[in-house]
């Protein structure tokens, strides 16, 4: 086991679940989106608003790239959107990788995102009705770069251990 990948839409769990697992099975965990923001020394909104989408995208792929090619065992957490970019998608399917979709009902991720809805600059200024449509957009849009992992597990109504539970099992 080198590489777990959780990948997903945003509010999804990726970060909770990663974190749990990481101390579960004793892999050090990263968030590919923390490791942007060291590199450049500023926050994700910041790259967006000084440098645009195109540049961050970019980073996001050098950083990724980087971390699939460093020989440590790792847990890495991806940003919703990393893999329908630079083809991303790519890497959840070589050697030592263990890629899992964690795949949330539109339903689950407005309820989830609704709550902390000003930290998404994505949806901080969209009203109940353009949330969920937009939520709903992006899954359809993105859906076949989530569906290249190799593992998806369906998040929805399930505890954040009954979730990393699953993934050991897959792990196993």
């Amino acid at each position: 086991m080198k590489k777990i990948i959780l990948l997903g839409y945003m509010g999804c769990g990726k970060s909770t679940i990663a974190k749990k697992l990481s101390k579960s099975i004793q892999v050090p965990f990263v968030d590919l989106d923390e490791m942007i923001e060291k590199k450049l020394n500023l926050s994700v909104n910041a790259i967006f608003e000084k440098h645009g989408e195109i540049y961050f995208r970019k980073i996001e792929h050098e950083v990724f790239a980087d971390l699939m090619q460093s020989t440590e065992e790792m847990v890495i957490g991806l940003g919703g959107g990393t893999p329908c970019y630079a083809n991303n998608h790519e890497f959840f399917k070589g050697e030592n990788v263990f890629s899992i979709y964690l795949k949330a009902s539109i339903e689950t991720l407005f309820q989830r995102l609704h709550q902390n809805k000003s930290k998404r600059p994505l949806i901080a200024s969209k009203n109940e009705e353009e949330m969920r449509e937009f939520i709903a957009k992006h899954l359809f849009d993105r859906s076949f770069y989530y569906n290249q992992a190799q593992y998806k597990i369906v998040v929805d109504e399930k505890s954040i251990e009954q979730t990393v539970s699953e993934v050991i099992a897959l792990l196993a």
